[in-house]
């Protein structure tokens, strides 16, 4: 389906994004990991004062990812560099990304090893790039909030809520009704995760008439056995939905009803002010409360001694990023061969053009459900234009001297390179640390397809046995060289296992 978007209210869009963003963190920020339901009114802080909110700071860095790279380079690897190199805090799971990053780990598994924070916040907080840059676009904001989430949040539910709240904010660039918003990002997780029961929880409380206190108290003691304290994901995302439902409209009522459940209030009211003012514009702003925060950007997160021209003010944000959501819109991306089924959207200076049926089409596109299904637990997939191959370490990265571990290499053909009806044989050759061995094929057969059809992706898997050294490293680096007969590109698989 193709979709026109006027251009001045996609603009006025964005900035209502990143001045709801910054209301809800500045009045939040207070009052950040209470337990107890609370009684606010509004601002905590002195007139002119904005907080510093890393939900915010993160996005600056993604922003110039995506501005020094360009969107066919911005991938879990380039954005991990990132993290690496311009974000210093080390909180929580942040700080436990950037150290398996370190040790070699790459993401998935950067997020998954040795993560209790994996089903936190930390990811759905900094979503609204990837959405304003792909407004009307859900799969395709929600494919860039996997790759930025999956850093430090692994498999976890903290990725699934970040694929969710994308999705909600990309749709409601086009999509006048929260219902709506919500049907189609609820389409892009699995129905059985705890962050999809928990948000059906939510708007099962509000369709019951049950008041928005009960309902957070029984979201609360649903998820109790998730997490450790007030940072979990389901809950946080769902009083996101709750602040947003039982606001019906009214953007006071709305972030209040959110920062009133308590948690991680500068989250959930930041992004309900973000989603908020992606839906409604600027128009539905209070002038009392965007006048007490003004259009500064406060920094916390940033290392802005290397990372120079992070911008400074909400409307130095917006034009940065409708710069570059206009070459976003324009295609500037990988995957062709799914590209197209994810509709098409342009920018007119003339009157937007929504066609019929837009929240069917949404739900029907399967692109980020197909997705999930390559993010394996303790996995990582490096890949060239022809084929990707994604390793699998089936019980963690940890070693022992001596002892045996499993590994599964799973090939998948690149149908928007390959030649799809072509079989071609891969060669696998192992590099290993002295005193290791490994057994399995050394020679992959991939078939081509029927010429009466073309079905999706060519996918084949084959188990190895690392049989582990009696000399071990605390860090030890195997790699896997995957050659084609007939191509010139390969696949070089680091693996990097901790003794």
């Amino acid at each position: 389906m193709d979709i026109k978007l006027n251009f001045e209210e996609f603009r006025d869009k964005v900035y209502a994004c990143w001045m709801g963003k910054n209301i809800g963190g500045t009045m939040g920020g207070p009052h950040e990991g209470t337990k107890e339901y609370l009684d606010v009114k509004g601002y905590a802080t002195r007139e002119g004062e904005v907080l510093p909110n890393d939900d915010l700071d993160l996005q600056l860095v993604w922003l110039a990812a995506v501005e020094r790279c360009g969107f066919s380079r911005v991938n879990a690897k380039t954005l991990g560099e990132f993290w690496l190199n311009f974000i210093p805090p080390h909180w929580n799971e942040y700080g436990i990304g950037k150290a398996n990053m370190k040790m070699g780990l790459l993401p998935p598994l950067s997020g998954d090893y040795r993560n209790n924070w994996k089903h936190s916040n930390g990811a759905w907080i900094r979503t609204e790039i990837w959405a304003c840059l792909n407004p009307g676009r859900p799969d395709v904001a929600a494919k860039y909030a996997i790759e930025d989430a999956c850093i430090d949040h692994g498999t976890g539910e903290g990725t699934y809520a970040a694929i969710f709240v994308a999705a909600l904010q990309s749709a409601a660039f086009v999509l006048n009704d929260l219902r709506a918003c919500i049907e189609v990002a609820l389409s892009k997780i699995p129905a059985d995760s705890r962050m999809a029961q928990s948000v059906c929880l939510t708007i099962d409380c509000y369709d019951k008439g049950i008041s928005a206190r009960e309902a957070r108290d029984t979201i609360q003691k649903a998820n109790a056995d998730i997490g450790d304290g007030w940072f979990e994901a389901p809950s946080n995302v769902s009083y996101v939905v709750l602040g947003l439902l039982y606001g019906e409209g009214d953007f006071k009522k709305s972030m209040i009803e959110a920062i009133n459940c308590g948690d991680d209030t500068d989250c959930t009211a930041g992004t309900v002010g973000a989603t908020f003012g992606i839906l409604h514009g600027t128009k539905a702003f209070p002038t009392d409360w965007t006048k007490h925060i003004g259009d500064d950007i406060v920094t916390v997160s940033i290392d802005k001694g290397t990372l120079y021209g992070v911008p400074k003010t909400c409307t130095e944000l917006t034009e940065r990023v409708v710069k570059q959501a206009k070459l976003s819109i324009a295609g500037e991306h990988t995957y062709p061969h799914w590209f197209g089924a994810c509709g098409k959207v342009a920018f007119t200076d003339d009157k937007s053009e929504i066609p019929e049926g837009l929240v069917e089409h949404f739900c029907a596109c399967t692109f980020v459900k197909e997705y999930l299904q390559e993010l394996l637990p303790n996995s990582f997939t490096e890949m060239c234009d022809n084929f990707r191959v994604t390793a699998v370490l089936e019980d963690g990265a940890d070693i022992v001297a001596g002892a045996e571990k499993k590994l599964r290499l799973i090939v998948r053909t690149n149908n928007h390179i390959h030649a799809w009806h072509v079989p071609f044989r891969l060669h696998v050759r192992w590099w290993l640390p002295e005193g290791f061995a490994i057994s399995g094929r050394h020679s992959i057969y991939l078939p081509g397809y029927q010429l009466t059809r073309r079905p999706d992706d060519i996918t084949v898997e084959e188990e190895y046995i690392l049989t582990v050294g009696e000399n071990v490293d605390s860090r030890n680096r195997v790699v896997a060289e995957i050659t084609s007969d007939g191509h010139v590109q390969s696949v070089y698989l680091p693996i990097v296992l901790i003794g």
